[in-house]
């Protein structure tokens, strides 16, 4: 069956069918097929993309949240007199957990758990005339990652060193 198309002519002399009798021409089942796993590509790097941000981020506090800890408890160190400092026994010898979020402990949200301790030795890289001054203050922290699905254990340390005449022992006059 041979079917006959009405044709226009122009000006120009050219001619093409009426647009009454053109079909439309729609996509290939490949074409839809190849857009498809395109989209599916895309969305699947989309999703892996936005999982590794989030975790990545949710590590980051972790590590933030040791740091925090780890300074509050040099800082504190600070306070201590010398014979505070060279006592490790009472007090600097006992372990410590913290956690990521304090306030959430109420409802089972705290997050990671921080353990750690704290210890003071004398430094061995001073003058012997120093060393019988000085402490190396050393605070080392453990946790193991809240969230993911591969759990891992991590641990920071921080160190500062304490000397006899110390911040602790100034006298302060009439300020």
């Amino acid at each position: 069956m041979k079917i006959q198309l009405e044709q226009r002519h122009c000006s120009a002399g050219r001619s093409w069918p009426a647009r009454s009798n053109i079909s439309v021409a729609g996509y290939t089942f490949a074409e839809v097929m190849v857009a498809g796993a395109v989209l599916m590509f895309v969305a699947a790097s989309l999703y892996g993309a936005f999982a590794h941000g989030f975790s990545f981020i949710q590590s980051t506090r972790e590590n933030l949240r040791a740091t925090q800890i780890m300074v509050q408890k040099l800082e504190a160190v600070r306070l201590f007199t010398w014979s505070q400092v060279c006592d490790a026994t009472n007090y600097l010898a006992t372990p410590f957990t913290e956690q990521y979020d304090p306030l959430g402990a109420t409802n089972n949200a705290s997050g990671a758990s921080y353990s750690g301790f704290i210890t003071a030795t004398i430094p061995t890289n001073l003058p012997a005339a120093y060393q019988t001054n000085m402490r190396t203050i050393t605070v080392t922290i453990f946790w193991t990652n809240s969230t993911g699905a591969k759990r891992m254990v991590h641990t920071r340390e921080m160190q500062t060193q304490v000397a006899r005449s110390g911040m602790q022992n100034y006298i302060w006059g009439n300020l």
